[in-house]
């Protein structure tokens, strides 16, 4: 889920500017996202931090936190390396340990909340530099109920609008929900609590119990997966 929100007089100055410039000036090279969001699974309690960047043609990356701490680093070598290749866009997933054996607010202090930065060096010698604001704004689990009826399959859950219990108390803001029943995935908006699958997908299940689950995701970035299942005769 990407969203952007443009302030008006933000795009006039850029406008401004572009005209301004000479014709043959080109833009310079940056990162088009970069992202760090927490993913937590309300089902199983567990939780990590995740991170998401998008940029062309880099060869290195470093992530420091607020403190200016280096908490990532990463290399190309090789043809990874070379001027017109590089690299692109970059997902890991960190650990994520039960919180049942690592407790959250010791969790959480290790991604303090602020600005994280990002540096890239491409290929051909250029920096990009951005930033991601990180918040621990974590959504509550999606409490989810299922409906089969022969082809009819409907997974249904209630809005989300809070976090987790025992998670700190800021503010949420969905701005989507995710359902996954392997291989089909769907992202809907807010404003959506249902989902029918799809006829031939339904037809195409075998006999028998089958898991899915529905994310929860926050303006932030951050997300919470709640697990279900149901049977199919």
């Amino acid at each position: 889920m990407r969203t952007m929100r443009w302030v008006p007089t933000l795009l006039s100055w850029m406008a401004a500017l572009a005209l301004a410039a000479p014709a043959w000036s080109a833009a310079p090279p940056k990162f088009e996202e970069v992202h760090l969001f927490i993913e937590y699974n309300s089902t199983d309690n567990d939780l990590g931090f995740h991170v998401f960047l998008d940029a062309e043609e880099w060869k290195s990356v470093t992530i420091t936190n607020p403190a200016g701490a280096v908490i990532f680093s990463a290399a190309g070598k090789g043809p990874y390396g070379r001027p017109g290749l590089g690299l692109s866009e970059m997902f890991f997933e960190g650990s994520e340990p039960n919180l049942d054996d690592f407790p959250l607010a010791d969790l959480l202090a290790l991604f303090p909340e602020g600005k994280y930065k990002f540096v890239a060096t491409r290929a051909d010698g250029a920096k990009l530099t951005a930033t991601s604001t990180f918040t621990h704004a974590v959504p509550a689990g999606p409490v989810v109920t299922t409906e089969v009826n022969g082809d009819n399959i409907v997974i249904r859950w209630q809005p989300v609008t809070s976090p987790p219990p025992g998670f700190p108390n800021e503010k949420i803001n969905i701005v989507g929900y995710q359902v996954i029943v392997d291989p089909f995935q769907v992202t809907l908006p807010a404003t959506t609590f249902q989902v029918t699958l799809p006829k031939e997908f339904a037809d195409s299940l075998q006999s028998g119990s089958h898991g899915y689950e529905v994310l929860a995701i926050d303006a932030s970035g951050n997300q919470t997966i709640t697990a279900g299942s149901f049977d199919t005769p």
